[in-house]
């Protein structure tokens, strides 16, 4: 008796990976740090695009010294 799993294998295209790993998307990220005696204040800011939505967000981040 063999009791090894079975697997199949099939062809798949480009076009259907891309619709199974997710798609195809641009992106980008970027932030600023500026600090002084006083405090410092750190943002971000991304963006992300696909054929199906836009995604973006920002974010503000202080310290005081």
């Amino acid at each position: 008796m063999n009791l090894a799993p079975q697997v199949a294998t099939a062809e798949i295209s480009d076009a259907d990976l891309d619709n199974v790993s997710g798609g195809l998307a641009v992106g980008g990220f970027g932030g600023l740090c500026v600090e002084t005696p006083i405090a410092a204040v750190t943002s971000d800011v991304m963006a992300i695009a696909t054929p199906e939505s836009v995604a973006a967000g920002t974010a503000v981040h202080t310290a005081a010294h």
